[in-house]
């Protein structure tokens, strides 16, 4: 398998100098999240709303009310995500997510997803969907990417924001004017582009590391890189269309290291320890979801330019993912189980099975999620997600700051 990961690790390389320098459904939940006094305050940085773009990183509820919930997401619209909050609400996590922190710490009240239509939309919407891809899904059918779980695509999302805002102002003008004191929050999105392409050519063999299934990886491989470019033009001009509308306030997140998350290490299976970095993640992955930052932070580059007035920040998801496990002795995570699934059955490293999914019959909860990094092997717990916004928002790996929190004394 040694040299499974040297070709990979070799044709990641290279496609980088090619390229360029540089993720049947119930009632929606009636509970109400709990908020403290605190956490109902004066809004920070004069910052009123949130309107966010995204996928299952921080869907909270639309896949739910759009049903149809199948594979990998089947079980996410039911127990036992949403443990930790008193019950399922779409999320996928045993509780909150990064856009719920945020909009805490911003003193605002959570968002509400927008296809909950009698929800109040006065301090923002939250467009995202678990499974949303980047680009639509028939732009990936001509690259032989099916999309499993939703149609519900980013510029599905744009049109919706658009949609809203005609319907909830009067003018253009009072669009800017409203974006003026909102934070727009463009993805994360594209990782499912991704997910996609790789999923549809897994290895089908019985565990042997068969030519025919190496082969099928490295399409895979080639596939998903492919995509990278179309990935991130969408991102980055979804974002100027919104900047073009009035937005002065955005962040645009990149991905995660995807050689540190238990699913993709689990499906991986790489047993040569040269395949992994210091940190015990696959160095192919990770440098496959750095060919995705480094393109996304030179189209970045590229508005800020356009767009010297607006407060363009990078959410720099990547490296807060690799602080909080370089960190997590101290921030009272298990040392032990970094990569191991809370939420999931099959044991062993990564506690993870494609087949038993969390939530599914056979899978199981560990008895404290709060000292683990990974929920179900694919998303974040609770926890984890609330010490990456401390990072991203609070230590600078969101930049430049989107918000002036205040000094704490």
């Amino acid at each position: 398998m040694a040299t499974m990961a040297r070709t990979l690790l070799v044709a990641f390389l290279a496609l980088l100098l090619v390229v360029g320098p540089c993720h049947a459904a119930r009632p929606a939940p009636q509970h109400t999240s709990k908020l403290s006094p605190k956490e109902k305050s004066v809004p920070v940085d004069s910052i009123t709303a949130i309107y966010n773009f995204g996928d299952s990183l921080s869907d909270t509820g639309n896949l739910l009310r759009e049903g149809g919930a199948t594979g990998m997401l089947e079980h996410t619209t039911g127990p036992p995500y949403g443990s930790a909050i008193g019950g399922a609400t779409g999320r996928c996590s045993d509780g909150y997510l990064m856009i719920d922190f945020l909009a805490k710490d911003l003193g605002l009240p959570l968002l509400n997803p927008y296809l909950a239509k009698d929800a109040d939309f006065t301090h923002g919407v939250n467009f995202a969907v678990a499974g949303a891809t980047a680009l639509d899904a028939a732009a990936l059918a001509t690259r032989g990417v099916a999309v499993p779980h939703t149609n519900t695509s980013l510029a599905v999302q744009l049109q919706q924001f658009k949609d809203f805002m005609n319907s909830n102002t009067r003018s253009p003008q009072e669009i800017r004017e409203k974006l003026a004191r909102s934070l727009v929050m463009v993805g994360e999105i594209g990782g499912n582009d991704y997910n996609y392409a790789f999923s549809a050519n897994k290895p089908i063999g019985n565990g042997d590391r068969s030519l025919y299934d190496f082969g099928r990886v490295a399409t895979g491989v080639v596939e998903a890189m492919a995509l990278v470019p179309d990935v991130v033009r969408a991102v980055t001009s979804t974002a100027r269309e919104l900047l073009d509308m009035g937005a002065t306030r955005l962040v645009i997140p990149g991905n995660f290291p995807l050689g540190c998350v238990p699913s993709y290490m689990s499906a991986v299976n790489e047993t040569d320890p040269a395949a992994y970095d210091a940190d015990g993640c696959l160095a192919a992955l990770n440098l496959f979801a750095q060919m995705h930052n480094v393109l996304l932070q030179q189209g970045i580059r590229e508005l800020r330019r356009s767009y010297p007035g607006a407060t363009i920040a990078y959410g720099d998801y990547f490296y807060a993912y690799v602080r909080m496990l370089r960190d997590a002795g101290k921030t009272g995570f298990d040392e032990a189980a970094l990569t191991e699934a809370c939420c999931g059955a099959g044991g062993g490293k990564y506690n993870f099975d494609m087949d038993r999914m969390c939530g599914a019959p056979g899978a199981s909860v560990c008895a404290r999620p709060d000292e683990r990094i990974s929920w179900d092997g694919v998303h974040l717990t609770q926890r984890a997600y609330r010490v990456m916004t401390d990072l991203l928002y609070h230590k600078g790996f969101a930049s430049p700051a989107p918000v002036e929190f205040p000094r704490s004394t």
